[in-house]
């Protein structure tokens, strides 16, 4: 009875009738625990396996399994040298879990251990299922070659094998091996086609993945869970709303949009296709929601730049993972809300969670940008303390911080100090040379990094380019912006901003705006406003005038256009013209933004916004100023 009531899925009526029973067997126990296990009930299992006091082979192989299949890989370790010390022989199911487990785990040693018993009890043989999980292992140990001779001397191979087989190309990075192997596979099932999937869509090719996907379909094979989510991320790193929608269409008809796993994918896919609002209608929908589906919208959220939402959730979560806390700080650092992701990693530290390599990077950028270098130093000692100071993101972003504060002196030692670099690392302090206006030195660097056989990215060509500009090296300039080509680099439009900027400042203004008009497509305005600010400098009226209509048919809302025109007009003593331009700004209901200054206050940040009143001292503040400027004129 108890068994039939767990096949027919009524695990609470089994139970009642197992707590009933005047003498339990140990199939008894057996029957219960698996039953529980794989309901995800491990507390009740584990007190049933407690109080037992009959052991068999079954019995112990239940409990590890369970513990396997619910992840606890350690406990189910403990089980097994437990049956070891009974004096209870495992059969094949049992150390095709038990290697399972040492995987999972990452106890090869143990796992190396269970082989050599499977050699001695002559198991290694007789079964495929143990071969299999010896590719696993083997794989996963990245030893690739003796996953290979595993499969090789198999006399007999199942779907399981061969995919075992495509699994080891794919974590060797031969994907088009892979795609040989499934080629060659006499029979294919979902998992076959959905590692595949997996890998491409995990090593960036994302169009493949959902190529993959179509070609699964057309092979007649019925998606997993497992492939479901792989192609619906393929799909939002393609932004492919259509593709994304079908795909949601088909879980749909497989009833499996109710697994947390795949309605998280939905939700990262349609907040990355723009479409909050049904993600949030996903995220309503699911009766239960666990963390991942929590973090998945207020992820979305932040891509899309709406941290209110995303605030508002995040308030709301029952329960907070590192992964949350990273959410939050990493979407107010690209939101350019750095004050509030600082003060958000201060109540992450509170909360007592301890950061990660993304979160620590996140708030090394907002402190970078306020120029924070009191709170950048403490991040420092943080990073010291976790024992990842040498890793090549953190050394990075740190020498980048330091850099960005000030602290060139800082930052060089960190550069120089990093075991490893990449051609990040090396724009960062090119870059951070340039903007505290060491020029050559930025230069030397650059030069010394090409030596090294480092090659440059469309960044450091940017970074370059700005020592140049602000340095007045027109030559080296052009001389850099003609090497772009020769590296596979063209130029993008910060670029051509940034050589516009260089000839300008220059006073070759027909250069710069023959170098505008000569590429077809539309620059951004930054380039015209540098051009009509240098026509300003040089007082140059002609350029100047075409400029500023170039600049007001790309952005009409900005005022940049406006107010150089107009202090162009004016140094040039065209006083009408300049209050012209006053004029029809006021008429477009056009308004500079304020200027805003920062400032660090025992450990508080204070934003200050021209004539606002915002701040809860305002009202001080302007009669300090007041009583300042009366001090000043008497």
């Amino acid at each position: 009875m108890v068994s039939e009531h767990v096949k027919a899925g009524d695990i609470a009526s089994a139970r009642r009738l197992f707590d009933g029973m005047p003498e339990r067997s140990v199939v008894s126990y057996t029957t219960m625990v698996d039953a529980l296990m794989k309901r995800g009930s491990v507390r009740d299992a584990v007190e049933l396996y407690e109080r037992c006091p009959l052991h068999s082979v079954a019995f112990f192989t239940a409990m590890i399994s369970g513990f396997v299949r619910n992840e606890l890989y350690k406990d189910a370790l403990h089980v097994f040298r437990k049956m070891l010390s009974c004096s209870v022989r495992p059969n094949v199911v049992t150390l095709i879990c038990v290697i399972k487990a040492c995987v999972g785990a990452f106890e090869f040693d143990l796992a190396m251990g269970v082989v050599g018993l499977a050699i001695k009890w002559n198991l290694f043989e007789k079964s495929i299922e143990v071969h299999n999980s010896l590719i696993t292992l083997y794989l996963r140990m990245g030893d690739a070659a003796a996953a290979h001779r595993v499969f090789d001397e198999m006399q007999v191979r199942d779907v399981v094998s061969w995919t075992a087989l495509l699994d080891v190309y794919a974590e060797l990075g031969d994907l088009e091996g892979a795609r040989r192997v499934l080629d060659a596979m006499p029979e294919r099932n979902e998992v076959s086609w959905g590692t595949l999937i997996a890998r491409h869509e995990q090593k960036g090719d994302a169009a493949e993945a959902v190529r993959l996907y179509s070609q699964m379909l057309a092979d007649s094979c019925r998606p997993n869970i497992s492939c479901f989510s792989s192609v619906l991320s393929a799909c939002a790193t393609l932004q492919d709303l259509r593709g994304g929608t079908k795909i949601h269409a088909n879980a749909l008809k497989m009833g499996s949009t109710s697994n947390l796993f795949v309605s998280s994918s939905l939700i990262d896919m349609y907040c990355k296709c723009k479409q909050c609002t049904d993600a949030q209608r996903i995220f309503d929908s699911l009766p239960q929601k666990n963390i991942v589906c929590w973090n998945s919208l207020i992820s979305g959220y932040s891509w899309n730049g709406k941290m209110m939402e995303a605030d508002e959730l995040f308030k709301k979560m029952p329960a907070r993972n590192a992964a949350s806390w990273n959410t939050m700080i990493s979407g107010y650092a690209e939101n350019r809300r750095f004050v509030d992701a600082l003060k958000s990693f201060s109540a992450m530290l509170a909360s007592g969670q301890i950061p990660g390599e993304i979160t620590l990077s996140s708030v090394l950028l907002a402190c970078a940008n306020l120029c924070s270098l009191e709170m950048g130093k403490m991040v420092h000692a943080k990073i010291v303390k976790l024992g990842i100071e040498d890793n090549i993101f953190m050394g990075t972003a740190l020498s980048d911080m330091y850099a960005k504060s000030g602290d060139l002196d800082s930052s060089k030692k960190i550069f120089y100090k990093m075991p490893e670099k990449s051609s990040i690392t090396w724009t960062a302090m090119v870059q951070g040379l340039a903007e505290n206006g060491f020029a050559e030195e930025s230069i030397l660097l650059f030069e010394n990094m090409m030596a090294n056989g480092i090659s440059p990215n469309e960044h450091t060509f940017l970074a370059i380019l700005f020592a140049c500009s602000h340095s007045g090296l027109v030559e080296q300039a052009i001389h850099y912006f003609e090497t772009m080509q020769a590296h596979g680099i063209p130029p993008k439009q910060k670029h051509y901003t940034c050589m516009v900027d260089v000839l300008a400042r220059a006073g070759r203004l027909t250069e710069a705006e023959e170098l505008l008009m000569k590429v077809p497509s539309n620059f951004e305005a930054s380039a015209w406003s540098a051009l009509l600010s240098a026509c300003n400098t040089y007082s140059n009226k002609e350029i100047g005038e075409r400029a500023a209509m170039k600049l007001h048919e790309l952005e009409k809302d900005n005022t940049a256009g406006y107010v150089l025109l107009s202090n162009m007009y004016a140094s040039c003593g065209k006083w009408k013209d300049a209050a012209e331009m006053r004029i029809l700004m006021k008429g477009a209901s056009l308004k500079k933004d304020g200027g805003c200054s920062w400032l660090q206050l025992k450990g508080q940040y204070h934003a200050f916004f021209s004539w606002e009143a915002k701040h809860p001292l305002s009202l001080e503040i302007y009669e300090i100023l007041d009583l300042v400027m009366w001090e000043l004129t008497i």
